[in-house]
């Protein structure tokens, strides 16, 4: 994306404000200025690095057709654990939504609502995709094995920034690069525009504002405050990660919205440290062992399809000594079809003729790593390995076990990767409704105020995969039209 105003000079108006440029901003910009509203995108990127985190992801979407979501959209997202929520709280929440007390209108549950709204518009919205210039396919997911269904844009989360971002500009939408939003501007009880700091200085942007700025994974204080200390071994997933800083979050919890999600965790996936590279990610572990500093087991490496496990098993890696583990493979790996596809670092596993060679290459004790491997090669048991389908084939007698793809490692050469736990976003937000509205601490919707993407919390304690693109293009649509359909009254 290029053109625009590129600095803020003084105060300016528009009928809607976007702050971020992911898929939640750019989609709430296109659908403002389709019915006619003047918009401004305020991004603090430039614009050769502008998209969020989007621009880097493959942005799958649970999908089974450009038409219909996956058939366990819903219940995958409601499943998600979300504490020992009061019973009574529930119940009430099966009422309509005009009956709900305060407790269930800002609980920190799944609003089943909203899951319905993202069931309910996901084909519409990605058909309107479709129609923005964003070519779909059932492209090979990087788990080797899945438990769903998911379509993703050919060309990734890029091609997706590239063709809204043309779009947005030939509709007229205005983009202010290298620029932050730092408060919104109320006038009584309604919001009608943001404070930003510009390299030339402060100014305020005036409309109906549209929060798509992401979560807190780029603020290392936010970081240690929610999650603790964790947070220093873990790093934001790719680069734009980085640019999110969690102001949108803030500034909306300080004029009274509602918190919603789980602050204290994050959704995370398994990463080569070694890697500068865009979401290096290992997806290869369950066909061999992890280990940690000590050589030691310490998790399942495959109790089901990689897909719907491996946050839980980056979460455990994230536990272990300075946040590290070590995938150890060897020679049989070599007949997993596509093992290649879940390994997308771009530097060279660490080689070695005997295990005791690659624990000095690793720098973990060599007798211990010996003792491991050992006793998990006299727990594997016979049967038929299918690398594409969980098969049963386990271990017996240790713990922890291994429930699939269980064979011994003995064939050398043994290759090894290191791994940390990715951060990809943060789950704890800001709460909307339906309509993309901020819900206020008393229940109620902030006037002026919408918001959509990773800046809104949705998730608790395990990803829905192939959720978060997709709900920041539904979501981020819905807030742009209800934003420009109720502008904001100025005095």
């Amino acid at each position: 994306m290029s053109g625009g105003l590129e600095h803020a000079e003084g105060d300016q108006v528009y009928d809607v404000v976007v702050v971020g440029s992911g898929i939640a901003g750019l989609s709430a910009a296109l659908a403002a200025a389709e019915i006619g509203a003047s918009v401004v995108v305020i991004e603090r990127a430039t614009a050769a690095e502008s998209g969020g985190n989007t621009r880097y992801t493959e942005a799958f979407l649970r999908m089974k057709s450009i038409d219909e979501p996956a058939d366990d959209l819903v219940d995958a997202l409601l499943s998600d654990f979300t504490s020992h929520v009061d019973p009574s709280i529930v119940q009430e929440m099966q009422n309509e939504r005009e009956g709900w007390g305060i407790p269930a209108r800002t609980g920190n549950v799944v609003d089943l609502s909203v899951v319905e709204a993202l069931a309910t518009n996901a084909g519409e919205t990605v058909a309107w995709l479709h129609e923005m210039g964003v070519t779909f396919a059932g492209l090979p997911v990087p788990c080797l094995t899945t438990s769903t269904s998911r379509i993703s844009p050919v060309g990734g989360g890029l091609a997706m920034i590239e063709a809204l971002g043309a779009k947005a500009l030939k509709v007229g939408v205005q983009f202010l690069y290298e620029t932050t939003a730092r408060s919104l501007v109320m006038n009584g009880g309604l919001v009608t525009g943001v404070l930003v700091k510009t390299l030339n200085g402060e100014a305020e942007i005036q409309g109906s504002v549209v929060l798509a700025c992401g979560g807190f994974e780029g603020n290392p204080e936010m970081l240690a405050r929610y999650t603790g200390g964790r947070a220093i071994t873990s790093r934001p997933v790719a680069r734009g990660s980085y640019y999110n800083k969690g102001e949108g979050i803030e500034m909306a919890l300080a004029i009274g919205a509602a918190a919603s999600g789980n602050f204290s965790e994050f959704h995370s996936e398994p990463i080569d440290p070694r890697s500068g590279a865009p979401e290096p990610s290992i997806f290869a572990y369950p066909y061999g062992i992890l280990v940690n500093r000590n050589g030691q087991r310490f998790t399942d490496e495959a109790p089901g399809p990689a897909d719907a496990w491996y946050e839980r098993i980056s979460r455990t890696i994230n536990h272990q000594d300075r946040g590290i583990a070590y995938l150890i493979l060897d020679r049989s790996a070599e007949d997993v079809p596509k093992l290649k596809v879940g390994i997308r670092s771009d530097r060279e596993p660490v080689v070695a003729d005997t295990i005791e060679n690659l624990a000095k290459l690793l720098e973990i004790p060599s007798l211990e790593l010996r003792k491991t491997v050992d006793e998990f090669n006299n727990a594997c048991t016979s049967g038929i390995f299918d690398a594409d389908e969980p098969d049963g084939l386990c271990t017996e007698g240790i713990s922890p076990p291994k429930s699939n793809w269980a064979r011994p490692i003995a064939k050398g050469p043994f290759i090894a990767y290191p791994l940390i736990a990715a951060i990809v976003f943060t789950y704890g937000g800001i709460r909307t409704n339906e309509h993309a509205e901020v819900i206020d601490s008393n229940g109620r919707s902030i006037a002026g105020l919408y918001a959509a993407g990773e800046i809104t919390g949705l998730y608790y304690t395990n990803y829905t995969g192939a959720t978060s693109v997709l709900r920041g293009a539904v979501f981020g649509r819905i807030a742009g039209r209800e934003a420009a359909r109720n502008p904001v009254k100025r005095a």
